[in-house]
């Protein structure tokens, strides 16, 4: 039986879905065969960690969990409950029932190291099967015991297509909403602000309506009026069309000319634009070879470390991780020195096949042909030599002197460079 709701109630609230057919996104585990699907057809419930961003649906999945498992479901917040209220809950099932009540817990990982214990002794018996929700990484968050004892499930924010039939749904089937005329002008914009969190754009939505003239038929939902109600200034950022480039352009040529306040800016621009921070991140590690290369190797450890955490935590938080990083890597050294090494080297594989020269050519486990035709044969192992190094060919003949990389004018390379000529210059000495 669907629950009843009045006026006040949130349009988030009225529209949360009563089935998990209804649920709008997380296909990938709610879909036919699909892993939390098939433990509801098996009739099996685990204890379990949803991890996702706000508003994609964590709770309402628990629910629809524990409702299609026909368990008694106990929603609690890591926010106001303490070991006692917690100890209070997992004393309390009901003796007449041999199924195991579901306790959800929503931000999980802001329990303590004493509260999440109190749930390990009760998981593990099978007293009770946990749910719990987290925007944060669970591997950081959730102590090892009781992370090992459940399943950890990620969430994806919803796309812009699923966010659209979350609006259009809400305008079709909100009995509130049936009762008006609404032409919803602002989804791109409502897309933009709400980054994948279906409650967020209901709330803008709904806040919207509410705003919007009584008397006018049919209430318009534009830009203006969306803008008016977030109190957020209106963005114009088109993440598939021209502009999208030209900010991705302004933010590369910003690090790449060491100005971290332009850069900073930039990429504000595409954050609040709704571009996925993911996005930003990769680009920046393809920045830190191209543009910064060997005048400073950790731009690239660095870049790339922050892309993994981006993936990990997602916004809001990652802003801060992309905020240290593009700083970083403006306020860097440059060179793109190995950059242009690569394209030449490219350019000229491309026009030329030459055979690898028979001292280079693999001298292990070759066949008795191989060996008479010389496979290996007068290869110099550098090892055995002063400094690790030997002076030989390893270009094909026609390439002898052939150059691909040219030491940049920065402290690193030029120390490289002060290195390989000496090493050179140490074995011209010896012979």
């Amino acid at each position: 039986m669907s629950p009843t709701f009045h006026a006040k109630t949130p349009l988030a609230q009225r529209m949360r879905p009563s089935s998990l057919d209804a649920i709008i996104g997380q296909e990938h585990l709610l879909a036919d065969g699909a892993p939390l699907r098939r433990l509801v057809e098996q009739g099996h419930l685990p204890s379990i960690i949803l991890h996702g961003e706000a508003g994609i649906g964590k709770t309402t999945i628990a629910m629809l969990l524990a409702d299609a498992a026909r368990r008694p479901f106990h929603a609690l917040s890591a926010l106001n409950t303490g070991v006692k209220q917690l100890r209070e809950v997992l004393d309390s099932k009901d003796g007449l029932s041999f199924d195991a009540p579901v306790v959800f817990i929503d931000e999980i990982h802001r329990f303590n190291k004493a509260q999440q214990d109190a749930l390990l002794g009760a998981v593990e018996s099978g007293d009770i099967t946990l749910i719990g929700a987290t925007t944060e990484n669970p591997s950081f968050s959730v102590n090892n015991a009781l992370l090992s004892r459940c399943q950890v499930y990620r969430l994806e924010p919803l796309s812009t297509e699923q966010i659209e039939s979350v609006l259009a749904r809400a305008i079709d089937e909100d009995p509130i909403f049936q009762s008006l005329s609404i032409d919803l002008q602002a989804q791109d914009f409502i897309n933009q602000l709400a980054h994948g969190d279906a409650r967020k754009a209901l709330n803008l939505l709904e806040l919207a309506v509410q705003t919007a003239d009584p008397k006018q038929s049919p209430i318009i939902i534009d830009d203006e009026l969306v803008s008016r109600v977030a109190q957020t200034a209106l963005v114009r950022y088109d993440k598939d069309g021209e502009q999208h480039y030209d900010i991705v352009s302004a933010l590369i040529k910003s690090v790449r000319g060491s100005d971290p306040d332009a850069a900073l800016y930039w990429m504000a621009r595409m954050l609040v634009g709704g571009e996925p921070a993911d996005f930003i991140a990769r680009r920046l590690v393809i920045l830190a070879s191209e543009d910064i290369g060997n005048a400073n190797p950790n731009a690239l450890l660095l870049a790339d470390a922050a892309l993994r955490s981006v993936q990990s935590i997602g916004m809001p938080e990652a802003r801060i991780i992309l905020g240290q990083v593009v700083v970083y890597l403006a306020t860097s050294a440059k060179s793109n020195s190995t950059y242009k090494a690569i394209n030449a080297a490219m350019a000229l594989a491309e026009k030329d096949a030459s055979p690898v020269p028979l001292h280079l050519r693999n001298g292990n486990g070759v066949t008795k042909l191989m060996r008479e035709q010389g496979y290996g044969k007068g290869y110099t192992y550098p090892h055995n030599y002063p400094n690790h190094y030997y002076a030989q060919p390893y270009l094909p003949d026609n390439l002898t002197g052939t150059r691909f990389y040219e030491y940049a004018d920065n402290q690193r390379e030029q120390h490289s460079k002060q290195f390989m000529d000496w090493l050179k210059s140490q074995a011209a000495s010896n012979d």
